[in-house]
């Protein structure tokens, strides 16, 4: 049994219909990361469609606004970025991917896992 809480979750629906499923999938994803990142304290997600171009179709943005002790992460994949945005959950998938490597990053850096570059060595040669 999980004992962990919720994670408090807004999801904010811009442009477009409240989707119950798409809505079903973020909470997935949020989910996803807390596994990953126990300590979140929020999320905030807003899938936006953007202006309708008829020519070009449906644009989207998903935004992930993630709030964890000591630091706020942003992840934000918009239409601009790639050309597939013109489906919403391929948006959705990157950006929960972006906002996983900014986790992984932020786990790296407190557990001390980051890249220290070697020095390179000094000195002089003497015969």
């Amino acid at each position: 049994m999980n004992s962990r809480q919720p994670i408090p979750l807004q999801v904010v629906f811009r442009h477009l219909d409240t989707s119950e499923a798409l809505e079903a999938r973020i909470r997935e994803k949020v989910d996803q990361l807390g596994q990953f990142y126990p300590s979140i304290d929020s999320c905030r997600v807003v899938v936006e469609q953007l202006h309708q171009r008829h020519h070009l179709g449906q644009h989207f943005r998903v935004l992930i606004d993630l709030k964890v002790p000591g630091h706020t992460l942003i992840a934000d994949r918009e239409h601009d970025q790639h050309p597939a945005y013109t489906d919403v959950h391929v948006a959705l998938r990157d950006a929960f991917k972006a906002m996983r490597r900014q986790l992984e990053d932020l786990l790296r850096h407190q557990q001390g896992h980051t890249k220290h570059h070697a020095q390179k060595p000094h000195g002089h040669i003497t015969e």
